[in-house]
């Protein structure tokens, strides 16, 4: 079982405004009047975590004995135990 964050892609456009254009083939937005932004480094990571607590992976969080609050939440995945390859197949079900 995983979960899916429900996201779409908004881009700058390319004529130097600070326009955007929005991106949402699925149409999952079309009623909403007000919408985030996440940086897509982020939306992964939370994306990843919400995974890694779907598969229960508690018992791992206590093994991490230190966090810098410098250390980017990328590094977590790795203290949790995942390999590259790990991470990759996560990435594959976006």
């Amino acid at each position: 079982m995983s979960y899916k964050v429900k996201n779409a892609i908004i881009k700058r456009k390319n004529d130097g405004s600070d326009q955007f254009d929005f991106v949402d083939s699925e149409g999952i937005f079309d009623d909403k009047e007000i919408l985030v932004a996440i940086d897509s480094d982020d939306l992964i990571t939370i994306q990843l975590l919400i995974n890694g607590i779907i598969r229960n992976d508690f018992k791992n969080w206590n093994l991490i004995d230190q966090f810098d609050e410098n250390d980017s939440l990328k590094t977590l995945f790795i203290k949790l135990g995942y390999s590259k390859e790990d991470l990759l197949e996560f990435l594959k079900q976006f």
